[in-house]
């Protein structure tokens, strides 16, 4: 019997839009979700991507954050209120799946931007070099992929740094504020970025987020896009290839009309083409599949009736895999009404679906 493929093999594979023994796995549960399936049988002691036999993730992420103060303001049984490095006070909830709320900001002004922004200057302290020399090898051992997370742009911008309306606002009364803060949250990734490369570790892609869309809709018109946001994302994805990383993308919500600008720029794989705010993975597929590759597309409010999601996986994933180029998963975290054996069929199901009769080279 033939040895399976590593992950890293998969995806480079996914990547070049080849086919390979089988569609990597992967998808993310929420804290609250991980809660349930330790009920379940999870043990505590094992990550739960090795105990459902999903492929092998793992990356650094890199701090670009002003490093305001953080500290608790209330914590019940419900939820946490506690202030973040980026100068926001959110409030999280203790059992339940989600993001954040975000209550206050700091970074309200262009001024206030001014004191932030010298703050973040990239010195060696903001990365985990202990992590890394205690993990990287057994990464590369285990055959995974191994990621760069970067963390700058529209989404951290509007929800983490400044705030959705003030931002919004900007994009067309002050939108070289904006500009600053995307570049020079790109510059302190790319710093910190070059000094891990300069010792030595090698990464397989940059990755971020970087939602842009909410449902039927982006939050702001292509040419806006083009005029503010797209310059940068450009100049993340080729300092990338110069380096022999691929870019991978997660942007939430409906951006069907930004993916040929995203092809332009060279993003090589889109994440999480969410079906329930209008993204269509199929047509995605067919019309940009040779130029881009997908992870996710697959409706993650049918969870709560099963039989409904076995069979969107068996519509979308045959179509999805033709050629390579996708990486199966929901469209966006598995929430905490799945089940430790629901999440285990959908495993088995995707690697059925996901198998290729014959690798193609």
């Amino acid at each position: 019997m033939k040895k399976p493929m590593t992950t890293h093999e998969r995806m480079q594979r996914m990547l070049e839009h080849r086919e390979a023994d089988r569609v990597p796995v992967f998808d993310g549960p929420w804290a609250a979700t991980l809660e349930r399936w330790h009920r379940e049988g999870l043990p505590e002691d094992v990550h739960y991507a090795d105990y459902f036999g999903l492929d092998r993730f793992e990356g650094l992420g890199l701090d670009s954050s002003p490093r305001y103060e953080t500290r608790v303001l209330e914590k019940t049984e419900e939820y946490t209120i506690s202030t973040t490095p980026w100068g926001t006070t959110q409030k999280n909830w203790t059992h339940a799946g989600g993001v954040p709320e975000y209550l206050d900001f700091k970074v309200v002004s262009p001024e206030a931007w001014r004191a932030a922004k010298e703050r973040m200057i990239p010195s060696r302290n903001r990365i985990a070099w202990a992590k890394l020399k205690a993990d990287y090898r057994r990464w590369r051992e285990s055959g995974a992929w191994v990621s760069l997370g970067f963390c700058f742009g529209f989404d951290l911008t509007h929800s983490a740094l400044v705030g959705t309306e003030r931002v919004l606002m900007a994009m067309v009364g002050d939108p070289e504020w904006l500009v600053d803060m995307f570049n020079h949250q790109l510059d302190v990734c790319i710093a910190l970025a070059e000094s891990v490369l300069v010792e030595g570790y090698v990464f397989d892609d940059i990755n971020w987020c970087d939602d842009m869309g909410y449902k039927g809709k982006p939050f702001f018109s292509p040419g806006m896009y083009r005029e503010l946001l797209k310059p940068v994302h450009k100049r993340a994805v080729e300092w990338a290839h110069s380096k022999g990383m691929k870019a991978r993308l997660h942007s939430c919500g409906d951006i069907h009309t930004l993916v040929p600008d995203l092809i332009e720029i060279g993003i090589d794989m889109l994440n999480p083409i969410e079906v329930k705010a209008g993204m269509d993975p199929i047509a995605l597929k067919r019309q940009y599949g040779d130029r881009l590759a997908f992870h996710g597309g697959l409706n993650v409010l049918l969870y709560d009736h099963p039989e409904q999601f076995w069979a969107e996986m068996r519509r979308v994933i045959p179509v999805m895999k033709q050629g390579g180029g996708y990486l199966i998963g929901s469209d966006h975290s598995v929430p905490q009404s799945v089940s430790l054996e629901t999440f285990r069929e959908f495993v088995r199901l995707a690697k059925e679906l996901g198998a290729y009769e014959r690798v193609t080279d």
